[in-house]
């Protein structure tokens, strides 16, 4: 079957390799990167994230999604001319929130590092973080304004060629200047993201310049300020409300801990475990949700305008399908492999805990994305923004209150993840129905593919010991059942009547 360049299926593959080999990448440099500096030079690293997401949210992340939208809207009127006036306009927008907001950041960075992160060795890479968003910002707005457009390849070959700049950047640094402390190494790390950015923001930037040279110079519509804002402004503000609950969530971790008994070098390098090594491990195969998100929304919107429930119903019905036959034996895998690969990638015998729930959580939030991309898709952003609100308020008050009980530690974290992802995908799915008046399909989403996991992940286990026992190694046990696996996945739910070439038919084309 030839795909179209502009088929869901086509867009939704190149990004998901692109994101997957990035993800790779990133996984690689995640490694590297704590064996050079540490599990608590990790934690340090990932204290500062939760800030720049904050400080996107409150310049870029709404900007993007009116760049996107309106992209979308003008290439479709033929109107295409107007997209340098739109992109000029929200890069003068961005530029005049992050001037204010960066000079605030740095004058009180000092307040910032040590009351806010509690931690004052991450005042320097808070001042390196600054120009990183910039540079990021810049970048995304120009992203946008092809994936709005359908041009998928420019920025995807420009992200996989980031990450690779970002892993040789940041270790390069580290390895040619050698920082002692845990400021100067979280300062280094920045630097090398500054580096990637440039190229990333550069390129996308003469890319954009060159397409525009072949459009027709048009004036930007009346009223532009107030449809970008009427866009940007909730979805800037929703953004801002969940990365601000996320961050104080990921302060609160080792601070519970320390407050619990913990020693603050045993509580950093728990939280680096936890986030740096044993999520970042189980979101790997979530490349495929975030790349489906970028293809889909527009689509959904096209369909929603148009009055085609019936073409809304069958692209929620392949999402769902789609995300429950990839991850649910993604984990199953990982649940079983995953202690083994913590120990070998990153040395480290903890990565392996929580591994059970927190794949449950994972799978949970996949959902919970995916029906989140479908309500922004039919114009329900509103809903969407309150239920992760909700859901974001619900994860911080649960993270504070088990993480405050005596001997629970890291667990109620990851009590309060499992059922804050499990209460978004109620709430989702609930306006979803409402909209598409469609009920839940149990055995293709989950009956079946799941299992088929059950059955996969248990012979996994068996196959993975008895091989290890026999004087194989764990390498190349791993890859074994990894291969085993996956063929037993399939035949399972073949002999269900649930094959994953379904995927494949023409309705998740355009």
């Amino acid at each position: 079957m030839k795909l179209s360049r502009s088929s869901l299926l086509y867009g939704t593959l190149l990004l998901t390799g692109v994101s997957l080999v990035s993800q790779t990448l990133g996984f690689v440099y995640r490694i590297l990167l704590s064996r050079l500096v540490g599990a608590e030079y990790m934690g340090l690293y990932q204290l500062l994230m939760p800030v720049s997401a904050v400080l996107l949210s409150l310049t870029a992340i709404g900007l993007t999604v009116a760049v996107s939208n309106l992209s979308a809207e003008y290439a479709a009127r033929g109107k295409a001319g107007a997209l340098p006036a739109v992109l000029r306009r929200c890069l003068g927008i961005f530029l005049l929130l992050f001037v204010p907001i960066a000079l605030v950041a740095a004058l009180g960075s000092d307040w910032i590092s040590t009351a806010l992160l509690g931690d004052a060795r991450t005042q320097l890479g808070l001042l390196l973080l600054l120009p990183c968003v910039l540079l990021t910002g810049v970048e995304n707005l120009h992203k946008h304004v092809f994936y709005g457009t359908g041009r998928i390849r420019p920025p995807a070959a420009v992200e996989l060629c980031e990450q690779f700049l970002r892993t040789g950047a940041v270790l390069g640094l580290l390895v040619l200047l050698r920082p002692r402390g845990g400021e100067r190494t979280v300062a280094v790390i920045v630097l090398g993201m500054v580096v990637c950015e440039i190229f990333s923001a550069v390129t996308l930037t003469v890319l954009f310049q060159r397409q525009r040279a072949g459009l027709p110079s048009m004036p930007p519509e009346k009223g532009l300020n107030r449809r970008i804002a009427s866009i940007a402004v909730p979805i800037g503000l929703t953004a801002l409300l969940g990365n601000l609950m996320g961050s104080t969530n990921a302060v609160l971790i080792p601070k519970q801990l320390v407050a619990s008994g913990v020693d603050v070098t045993q509580a950093m390098s728990a939280f680096g475990v936890l986030c740096g090594m044993t999520l970042p491990m189980l979101c790997m195969p979530t490349a495929f949700i975030g790349a489906m998100g970028l293809v889909l929304v527009p689509r959904l919107a096209r369909s929603a305008a148009l009055g085609r429930l019936d073409r809304v119903r069958d692209r929620v019905h392949k999402a769902m399908q789609a995300t429950s036959l990839l991850i649910m034996p993604s984990m199953a895998l990982l649940v079983v492999l995953g202690p083994t690969l913590g120990r070998l990638l990153f040395r480290s015998e903890q990565a392996g805990d929580y591994i059970l729930p927190l794949s449950v959580g994972v799978l949970l939030s996949c959902y919970q994305s995916v029906l989140s991309g479908v309500l922004n898709g039919v114009g329900r952003q509103q809903a969407a923004a309150w239920n992760a609100i909700l859901c974001g308020g619900v994860q911080l008050a649960l993270t504070w209150l088990l993480m405050g009980l005596p001997g629970v530690g890291l667990g109620g974290y990851v009590a309060a993840f499992v059922l804050s992802s499990a209460l978004g995908l109620l709430l989702n799915w609930c306006q979803v129905a409402r909209y598409t008046h469609m009920r839940p399909r149990l055995f293709q989403w989950c009956t079946a593919p799941a299992l088929a996991a059950l059955l996969s992940g248990l012979c996994i286990n068996l196959l993975f010991h008895f091989l290890v026992d026999h004087g194989v190694g764990e390498v190349a046990a791993a890859g074994a059942c990894a291969l085993f696996g996956c063929v037993e996945y399939l035949a399972a739910l073949s002999a269900q009547g649930t094959p994953v070439g379904d995927l494949l038919r023409p309705s998740l084309r355009n």
